[in-house]
């Protein structure tokens, strides 16, 4: 019904989409929607992800293609509401058994009989239908959802059938041993690539029979969160797959406020935890020719907390997706319908829940169209030492299910990573997997390591990073030889191999042997290596146990005159932009102070600021205008899509458009006070205008239709 009541508003306004932006080619900005087009979604992102390959989806793209928007599909891969599959409508055969189910015999699901899928050979089958019925309606790219099979999964007959097809011996109960653990977790990570590459393909053999240039695109959670929310995910090896062409990175508040432990202190680390996730979805493409986007959240999936909460880590979060200058494409919102027409938090009475505040709804929009400027050619960076990285691999989530789980707080890896971040050294996950790739380990001087919680998958990682080493970096390797899955049956100690860990692998290769003395640095060609004979969690437990982790990042830099340098805050300069967050527990003495003349997005009202303060916990979106400064009108930031039409030395015109019912303001630089300002013809009166600092602010109501603006000289 509201598909249909829309598109006859539409049809009866004889409204026009919006005017043709010549970057919107460039794919810069996105959101993710299951409904029709509708005046609170309007945020005039260059895409519309449109939910779901149900049979009303070629009518929901419509709406949204109508409205001049391109369009990608998205659907769930683990689940959806896919009951034709299940109870075999779609083949003739009943698929409840492949439903993941924990040990106890209890199915995993979203509730009702949608649930997360084993999926067998005939699943990938099902999701290249509904793919198809994407492609026939002009979808321009696919975007496949969350491949997750949960760790206590494992238990279902259909599980057990992919076992025997897979290792050709009897199924083991995944909690019964280490080995067994290991085991299953590899056929997960399997099984959904599996999966993935059926649609791949599927996708691949469609462009080759009909020229087009469909996209393929994997939407997850970064690796640090499936390994700490228990879930094993194909993540890395999905780069090296044909047909995938990227990922959207599946960082949000939810995610970035699980708890972890720094110094002994177990706590929600909202913006330093999404540095990492971002930084390790980052590091899951370089070098690779994928491409990736950052997915930001407004609010998040839990609907009781109140817009407060989502408002202050909304802005930790986009303020940490900024920090990864590489990426410059971002999903401005899942369910934008949920933003601006939700009312929170759901736990309260319905009287007291409140719609979103008006001055988040205006940041929130001159934020989004401020994304679609990200892709500069100048980075800068002020903060401490920079080229630090803690190699990650995929084998994180394998370690994460009974009998003996690894750390909770993920401590091998934030035990090493948080100390030095919390300095101000914006160091990053570096994936190990892809250090095979020509150039990948480039630019980075000392890099993290242990075998603690995660291990190598293959021994292929070992000698470029060896070679690493040899030309000038140095691995501080932390690791007590303690992990109880080094048991486990691997290539380490099969196939003519017999090391009782892969280290003795590494360290073999690297010419170190085993009477390397503990905390002390050995040179190795160019570059060394540290040993530090504990295990990684045991840095995350004390204030002296982080404090041995910036010693030995403090010895590496010594040894290979790479100047330190700790600071309380990041700052990163993008072109114009520039981008500030202090620290929540920083070291540093006192806080940054900034000079200048700025205007901060994170501010409803855009004001110009001249100086600003980076104290602990705070986050900073700026706009330098110093650098954006031209001499004549034009557009400085604005909460509402305003496209440039034209401009004379008398008149600049703009076509504006946002999210229906919703406060606008556009920020001009503008070096004379304009003589009229009309909106859609009418004169508009809510405008201010500063001599001194030749700014023009101008206010006034969001509609989900374009009008044209226009400021007179």
């Amino acid at each position: 019904m509201l598909f249909g009541a829309t598109i006859s508003l539409f049809a009866a306004e004889g409204q026009s989409p919006f005017a043709a932006d010549p970057d919107q080619a460039l794919e810069r900005t996105c959101f993710q929607t299951g409904q029709p087009w509708t005046p609170q979604g309007d945020l005039r992102s260059d895409v519309a992800m449109v939910y779901g390959i149900d049979t009303n989806l070629p009518a929901r793209i419509e709406s949204w293609r109508s409205h001049g928007y391109r369009i990608h599909v998205m659907t769930g891969v683990a689940w959806g509401e896919y009951q034709d599959y299940l109870y075999g409508r779609f083949d003739g055969i009943n698929h409840e058994d492949e439903i993941q189910t924990d040990r106890d015999g209890h199915k995993i699901g979203h509730g009702g009989d949608v649930y997360y899928y084993c999926p067998g050979t005939n699943y990938g089958k099902f999701l290249c239908v509904g793919v198809q019925r994407a492609l026939d309606a002009g979808a321009e790219a696919i975007d496949l959802e969350e491949p997750e099979f949960w760790d206590r999964a494992g238990y279902s007959e259909g599980f057990k059938r992919e076992w025997r097809n897979y290792y050709h011996d009897d199924w083991q109960p995944p909690d019964s041993s280490v080995d067994a653990r290991w085991r299953a977790s590899k056929l997960k990570y399997f099984l959904y690539r599996r999966a993935l590459q059926q649609v791949f393909d599927y996708v691949q053999a469609y462009n080759q029979r009909t020229g087009h240039q469909v996209r393929c695109y994997v939407a997850t959670h970064s690796l640090l969160n499936y390994a700490q929310w228990c879930i094993v995910s194909p993540e890395s090896s999905l780069a090296r797959v044909n047909g995938c062409d990227g990922y959207i990175a599946q960082v949000w508040t939810g995610t970035s406020r699980t708890p972890n432990r720094y110094a002994g202190d177990v706590g929600s680390r909202t913006f330093e935890t999404a540095f990492l996730e971002y930084g390790t979805m980052q590091n899951l493409v370089r070098a690779t020719g994928r491409s990736i986007c950052f997915l930001n959240d407004p609010v998040e999936d839990n609907p009781d907390h109140d817009w407060n909460d989502y408002r202050s880590n909304w802005e930790s979060t986009l303020t940490a997706s900024l920090f990864q200058p590489e990426v410059s494409k971002y999903e401005v919102a899942p369910w934008p319908e949920r933003v601006f027409a939700g009312r929170y938090p759901r736990s309260a009475k319905p009287k007291d829940r409140q719609p979103i505040p008006p001055a988040y709804a205006t940041e929130l929009q001159t934020v989004f169209n401020a994304l679609n400027d990200m892709n500069q050619s100048r980075v800068e960076w002020d903060c401490g030492t920079t080229g630090i990285g803690v190699l990650v691999s995929d084998s994180l989530m394998f370690e994460r299910g009974q009998p003996t789980p690894s750390d909770p707080y993920l401590g091998n890896v934030y035990g090493l990573a948080m100390p030095l971040l919390m300095r101000g050294l914006p160091v990053r996950p570096v994936q190990l997997e892809n250090d095979t790739l020509p150039h990948y380990l480039d630019g980075w001087r000392i890099l993290f390591l242990s075998y603690d919680g995660q291990k190598p998958l293959s021994p292929e990682v070992h000698p470029p990073l060896v070679d690493w080493v040899k030309r000038g970096g140095v691995l501080v390797f932390c690791d007590a030889d303690a992990d109880p899955y080094l048991q486990v049956h691997e290539w380490w100690n099969s196939g003519g191999n017999h090391y009782t860990t892969p280290r003795e692998h590494l360290f073999q290769l690297l010419g170190a042997g085993e009477s390397v003395p503990a905390g002390k640095f050995i040179r190795l060609g160019k570059g060394g290596l540290i040993w530090l004979r504990e295990r990684p969690v045991d840095f995350s437990t004390s204030a002296a146990g982080a404090a041995r982790i910036v010693d030995a990042a403090q010895l590496a830099a010594e040894k290979i005159g790479l100047k330190w340098r700790e600071t309380g805050c990041l700052e990163l300069r993008r072109g114009p932009w520039l981008i500030a967050a202090g620290l929540d527990q920083a070291m540093a003495a006192k806080p940054l102070a900034l000079s200048g003349h700025f205007v901060n997005l994170f501010d409803s009202r855009l004001r110009e600021q001249e100086h600003i303060t980076v104290a602990p916990g705070t986050h900073w979106f700026l706009l330098d205008l110093d650098l954006a400064r031209t001499g004549r009108p034009h557009l400085l930031a604005s909460a509402c899509k305003a496209l440039l039409e034209g401009q004379t030395p008398d008149q600049i015109r703009f076509t504006v458009e946002g999210a229906g019912e919703t406060p606008a303001i556009v920020l001009l630089e503008s070096p004379r006070r304009p003589r009229a300002v009309t909106l859609a013809g009418q004169s508009l009166n809510s405008f201010d205008y500063s001599p001194r600092q030749h700014l023009l602010w101008i206010r006034f109501e969001n509609q989900a239709q374009p009008r044209e603006l226009s400021v007179n000289f």
